[in-house]
């Protein structure tokens, strides 16, 4: 299976060892992330100003370099692939975007939305299957009880995003399940940890996540697993109960048994 791979500004900078992570346990799944060349952020944030152009185009020319390849665009990071998403039905349905986007790029061949975007976890689920991802694992997270953090960008919009059951998702679950974990289901997993306010509004931002982190300690967890690097790093650093706040990629390299590898990888560049 051959992908075309956005890693997003995060895991090329601050983050190196979850986009480590990444490829060694897609290379141990016969998974090719192909990096797309000469890509730029996303911006981290879908811009709502209905004559907004310039920070989508930068989305643009990744799902153009994806489609010029044949292959869809997978992303590890939440936030990348709710924006990218976002542009690339912006590209599909609105013709004043498609337009302007276009003129402005001057591509080869207009982009029109044919580029289909994933998260990695949709590769898991739908490509890879559960079922097989089970029997790849070799390092079964047995006894670990883990709670998944969906956070806002995955789940919504829905009808958009087509991700899973905004109200009462289970792909991590089913993730967690598969690498031999125990999922624990809490009430505050689909909201927001205030990760776009964190700067601003300090105290709001550190009062959502300790809700959080009370609701999943409350009813079991012992640790949380997120899909999103600012969840990430805004759970660790906000909260005042201390449950320990890990990336998808890092649990699934180690149950893959590649995590070593991929950490030795970062330390050598």
């Amino acid at each position: 299976m051959k992908y075309s791979y956005y890693p997003g500004c995060t895991l090329r900078t601050k983050a190196k060892d979850l986009d480590a992570y990444a490829r060694a346990s897609a290379k141990a799944l016969d998974i090719e992330l192909i990096e797309i060349p000469d890509w730029q952020c996303c911006g981290g944030v879908y811009p709502l100003g209905s004559d907004e152009i310039a920070t989508k185009l930068s989305s643009v020319r990744a799902l153009n370099a994806a489609k010029e390849k044949g292959q869809s665009l997978v992303t590890m990071c939440s936030a990348c692939h709710h924006v990218i998403k976002r542009v690339n039905d912006d590209m599909k349905n609105v013709e004043d975007i498609r337009t302007r986007a276009n003129n402005y790029l001057e591509l080869d061949k207009p982009y029109a939305g044919e580029t289909e975007v994933l998260h990695f976890l949709e590769v898991l689920r739908d490509r890879v299957g559960f079922d097989e991802l089970k029997k790849r694992v070799v390092n079964p997270l047995t006894g670990r009880k883990v709670g998944a953090y969906y956070g806002c960008l995955l789940l919504r919009p829905s009808k958009l995003l087509s991700f899973d059951d905004p109200e009462n998702p289970r792909i991590i679950e089913d993730f967690i399940r598969a690498l031999g974990a125990e999922p624990v289901i809490y009430p505050y997993r689909n909201e927001c940890c205030g990760g776009y306010i964190s700067l601003k509004e300090k105290d709001m931002s550190k009062n959502m996540c300790e809700k959080i982190m009370e609701s999943a300690e409350g009813f079991g967890a012992e640790m949380l697993i997120t899909a999103c690097p600012l969840c990430l790093y805004n759970l660790n650093k906000s909260a005042g109960v201390k449950l320990p706040v890990v990336y998808f990629t890092e649990l699934l390299a180690e149950a893959l048994g590649v995590k070593e590898e991929a950490k030795k990888e970062v330390q050598a560049s």
